[in-house]
């Protein structure tokens, strides 16, 4: 096997011009895949993130049903307190989780005491919101990062429809499950950056107010959120959350309550998967690439070879081992394609992430860093050399099935 090695690579250093010219095509299409999955990925993780921590979670659960009509935020779908104590103990029971935050969603009508319009509001306890929603308090741009009682936090674009600023009295009036409306006062606490998407636009007061403007004689649900200790683990976490909560049934037999993930609550999961779809359409272009520079240049090394191919065939090399030498010579051509690639694909990510380069996106800034995963370059890697193989393989066959005799008659 080493004497075949060495003859593949004596082959390619004798056709200089050509063995780099395909190495360098087979880099380029590894350097553009290598950056262009590090900067989308970049750009995947950045939406994501700010979707589910500073708005959504990470998963959420509901009574069954409530998803299906969670525009209306039907008041009578919330969860009684026992349903919710049966929640709270399998969630604190699973290592996987980080933090959870009970919420009250309703909508009412916000009045500054001259103008009234619609809100969409959040009731929720500020120490359990903030350890599921991180990022939750980034989005505050005026005012004091917390919820505090008596106090509510609305939209950038409500404060600047109503003209309302930090600090003034306003009044929320809601209807509860049963018809009858009431009003609370309360005083703006905070302003919150709007951001596109479920949530982006709503405000957020404390669960107790939420429970007096309602009229609650006791604490029901809409939803909890739940916040993961690693992200990656959200699959198996909600298949094993959706396993236990399903054999809780109601009298008909049917399960009470329903777990998502973000991916069902939020159309950012739509560009999530246009990303990953943009990314294997990359790969493939690649493979294309790969397959065609090397068959091409095999075909060439074969054809101009075939005088050569017919005296080592005529002195008893066996078809095998001319097949070999040709198969090694596309995986050596495929290996320095990737070593240059790799090495020149990395620098360019590393300069990126140097760069810091920034973009505005739904009227939020982020700042792109950009990394290779080891299993995204090993993945690459393997696929690059196995296409070059693969590419070698028609030719080499040609050249281990020539007949000496009319291999030696070539001109």
């Amino acid at each position: 096997m080493s004497n075949v090695l060495k003859i593949a690579l004596r082959n390619l250093i004798r056709y200089k011009r050509r063995t780099l010219l395909t190495a360098s095509l087979v880099a380029l299409g590894i350097i553009f895949v290598l950056v262009f999955t590090a900067v989308s990925g970049s750009f995947k993780n950045l939406i994501v993130s700010q979707v589910t921590d500073s708005m959504l979670g990470h998963i959420q659960i509901h009574r069954k049903g409530y998803v299906a009509s969670i525009e209306n935020l039907p008041l009578t779908m919330n969860m009684k307190p026992q349903a919710v104590a049966k929640i709270k103990k399998v969630i604190e029971g699973m290592p996987e989780v980080e933090a959870y935050s009970p919420r009250i969603k309703f909508g009412g009508m916000f009045s500054n005491f001259t103008e009234t319009t619609a809100i969409r509001l959040n009731g929720v306890y500020p120490e359990k919101e903030f350890k599921t929603v991180p990022l939750l308090m980034s989005r505050v741009i005026k005012g004091e990062k917390a919820i505090k009682k008596g106090e509510v936090m609305i939209p950038e674009l409500l404060s600047r429809g109503m003209n309302v600023k930090v600090g003034d009295m306003v009044v929320v009036i809601a209807t509860n499950k049963d018809g009858s409306v009431n009003g609370k006062q309360l005083k703006v606490g905070g302003v919150l950056e709007s951001a596109t998407g479920p949530g982006g636009r709503d405000g957020y007061v404390h669960i107790e107010d939420a429970m007096e403007i309602l009229r609650m004689d006791e604490q029901e649900i809409s939803e909890i959120a739940i916040r993961l200790k690693d992200f990656g683990s959200l699959h198996g976490t909600y298949r094993k959350l959706d396993r236990t909560l399903s054999s809780e049934q109601n009298k008909l037999g049917k399960p009470i309550f329903e777990v998502h993930t973000w991916e069902g609550l939020s159309p950012f999961f739509n560009i999530a998967q246009m990303i990953d779809l943009m990314t294997l359409f990359i790969k493939i272009m690649l493979i294309a690439i790969v397959l065609v520079s090397v068959m091409n240049v095999m075909i060439m090394a074969v054809y101009e070879r075939i005088r050569e191919i017919g005296t080592i065939a005529a002195i008893g090399t066996l078809p095998g081992k001319i097949l070999s030498m040709f198969m090694v010579e596309g995986l050596l051509l495929g290996v320095f394609g990737v070593v240059i690639g790799n090495a020149i694909g990395l620098a360019i990510v590393f300069v990126l992430r140097l760069a810091q380069v920034s973009f505005t996106f739904a009227r939020q800034t982020f700042v792109l860093l950009p990394s290779v995963q080891l299993s995204d370059l090993l993945i690459v890697s393997v696929i690059v050399v196995v296409v070059a193989i693969l590419g070698s393989l028609q030719p080499a066959l040609k050249a281990s099935r020539m007949e000496p005799i009319k291999a030696l008659r070539h001109v």
